[in-house]
């Protein structure tokens, strides 16, 4: 598969991976692929007493460096506004710790990079 079919393919699957490894981890999934106005957040997830809102980037090849390409501020903006959203619409979760998380996943490997980026 390739072209935009072939990329949401590899990005779904990518976010299931990642699910799946966040679990793993003793986080509990809240949500995945929560999509509002201002945009989507691929899994929602507690750690412990932090609410964990996590982009999920699958690439051929991992490098730290390409964390600015491929989450650049803007971005970040639209992930941190609809985490605003999801915690007016859920107010158990107000006064929580929140955490912004990325993973970068290849074919073989995960990354997991705890507070990738702050509001």
């Amino acid at each position: 598969m390739s072209g935009k079919a072939g990329r949401q393919a590899r990005g779904r699957e990518g976010e299931e991976r990642a699910g799946r490894f966040l679990r793993d981890k003793g986080l509990r999934i809240l949500a995945q692929n929560y999509r509002t106005r201002t945009g989507e957040i691929d899994i929602i997830a507690l750690d412990g007493e932090t609410l964990v809102f996590a982009e999920v980037k699958t690439w051929p090849a991992l490098d730290f460096s390409d964390l600015e390409q491929g989450i650049d501020r803007k971005k970040q903006r639209r992930i941190i506004e609809t985490a605003k959203y999801f915690l007016a619409s859920h107010r158990e979760y107000n006064g929580m710790e929140v955490r912004f998380d990325v993973l970068f996943l290849d074919i073989l490997d995960i990354k997991h990079i705890e507070s990738a980026f702050l509001e």
